[in-house]
């Protein structure tokens, strides 16, 4: 019995019949129904009762107020932060009209499996599973979904067959619309983290999306400023296409934290587009503390 299930298994007498109390905490639906086959044929007269712990999770929803601010590349890359700290994370990609997560975890083309509709998140190389629309159409096909159809998307990957992850990152489309609000409130996220870049006009929309998750009650746990400075690879000089410092001035007249910046460079850009996130290497030292704070703020919170 023990040789089958190992410590998941707890054996109890009651006179000659014997009970097997077996801990299924963390095990997807495949493992769990897997295990529970063979625990029953190794032991075909005993009573075998199924358990199962819940998972505490943090959801963190990572948002900006419009597009193009490299919100998904932040989100790829703080996740994998997080998970090289020592937390168990899980990336969704809840921008269901725009989903670039599986272009940047290389994990595309890989559709994940359901078992009784739940959908088990796809592996990455990165430790960080994933669960993205971009899995489940075709490449290069337009979602156009009205915002019930796009809100019952989100909630199929945020219920996911998430096991251990005790963290989820959210990668949010820009804006505040129906994604949002169901997100807000049926999954109610423990944070958010607001990405913006320098320039006034990516700042206004960014206050916008604090103001919405401030009337939901979601803390916001900080800005971090992208696209910030710009390091000419020939002299050197840094210039600022985008200016420098508006989400850390913002931040300050908000009261809020400001995490910190991540620079303009063509090798983030490059290692984003060949799945390659810059998080990954033992040498990062953009997202390394981003994440760290984001993990502190976990802890305190």
């Amino acid at each position: 019995m023990l040789s089958v299930a190992g410590s998941r298994a707890t054996i109890r007498m009651d006179g000659e019949r014997m009970g097997v109390v077996l801990d299924a905490t963390g095990l997807a639906p495949a493992e769990r129904e897997r295990l529970e086959a063979e625990v029953r044929a190794a032991a075909p007269a005993a009573r075998v009762i199924v358990t199962a712990e819940r998972v505490n999770r943090a959801l963190i929803a990572v948002a900006s107020g419009k597009g193009g601010v490299g919100k998904s590349t932040v989100s790829a890359n703080l996740a994998i932060a997080l998970a090289r700290a020592g937390r168990r994370v899980g990336l969704i990609d809840a921008d269901i009209y725009g989903p670039s997560q599986p272009r940047l975890m290389a994990a595309e083309g890989i559709r994940p499996e359901a078992i009784e509709k739940q959908l088990i998140p796809v592996p990455t190389r990165y430790g960080v599973p994933l669960l993205s629309m971009g899995q489940l159409v075709e490449p290069g096909r337009a979602i156009a979904w009205r915002g019930p159809m796009a809100a019952g998307a989100l909630g199929q990957l945020v219920e996911g067959a998430w096991g251990t992850a005790d963290t989820l990152v959210m990668d949010l489309p820009p804006g505040t619309g129906d994604v949002q609000l169901t997100m807000v409130q049926k999954y109610r996220p423990a944070g958010a983290v607001i990405v913006s870049t320098p320039q006034d006009l990516a700042l206004i929309d960014a206050t916008r999306a604090i103001d919405f998750f401030n009337k939901a009650g979601v803390p916001i746990i900080g800005l971090i400023e992208n696209m910030a400075g710009y390091a000419c690879p020939s002299c050197g000089v840094i210039s600022d296409p985008f200016g420098r410092g508006g989400a850390e001035a913002t931040a300050a007249d908000l009261g809020l934290p400001f995490l910190g910046r991540v620079p303009l460079a063509i090798d983030i850009r490059e290692a984003s587009d060949a799945g390659q996130p810059p998080a990954a290497r033992d040498d990062d030292r953009i997202f390394a503390p981003l994440a760290a704070q984001v993990a502190d703020w976990l802890t305190r919170r």
